[in-house]
Formats: C-alpha cells, sequence, structure tokens
C-alpha cells in the first residue's frame, strides 16, 4: 500500500515595511535651477510651406520636375512648430543659396498647456 507524497511545506516570508530616506522639503542641488540645463538639448522645428490633397494617381504621376501647387499663396506667413505646436509666423528669405525663414512672430503658448 502507497502513502500519499507529503508536499513539501512552503518557506516562510517575513514582511517588512519598507524604508526610504527622508526627503527634504528644500529640495537637492537642482532645486531653483534654470531652464539653463535644457539649453543643449536638440529640438526639431519644422517649417510648414503650406499643403495639397492629391489623390493617389496623382501622387504615382510625379516625377522629377513636376511642380505641386499649394494651396497658400505667395507671401502667406509660413508657420513653425515644435512636435505639432504653432510657435512663430516667420516668411521664406534667400541667405547664401540656402532657403532659411525669418521670424516675424512669436505666438502666444496654447491655453490650458502648461509651459514647461
Amino acid at each position: 500500500m502507497s502513502t500519499p507524497a507529503t508536499e513539501a511545506e512552503p518557506p516562510q516570508v517575513t514582511a517588512r515595511p519598507a524604508e526610504f530616506p527622508r526627503l527634504d522639503p528644500r529640495g537637492g542641488p537642482a532645486a531653483g535651477t534654470t531652464l539653463d540645463s535644457l539649453r543643449d538639448v536638440p529640438i526639431t522645428i519644422t517649417a510648414e510651406l503650406g499643403h495639397a490633397v492629391l489623390q493617389i494617381a496623382d501622387i504615382l504621376r510625379l516625377g522629377p520636375g513636376a511642380v505641386v501647387e499649394l494651396e497658400e499663396a505667395l507671401g502667406e506667413p509660413i508657420q513653425l512648430t515644435v512636435r505639432g505646436v504653432p510657435f512663430a509666423l516667420g516668411e521664406v528669405v534667400v541667405v547664401d543659396d540656402h532657403f532659411a525663414i525669418r521670424i516675424k512672430k512669436l505666438l502666444p503658448p496654447r491655453a490650458g498647456r502648461a509651459e514647461s
């Protein structure tokens, strides 16, 4: 006659509260730091010259030398964005044979969005 297998007892587990160092409400070395520490962080700026709506068949016919007409008129302001958020309006200029944008107006921050 076989005897039932005895189950091994689970190991003893001792739980205790976590201990964390006390926080200093005055802050550490970063307290009072300005945005100067972010000045060297690269951010991509996009200049939106305009847009066009084309059918797929029209896009497939595009090739070298093709011209896509934009909906904006010549001389209209160019919108500058960072991560899709408009921050300025400008105009296209040429500097040493390169296109550039001259900022004409800074836009106010979006309402309801905290400045960081």
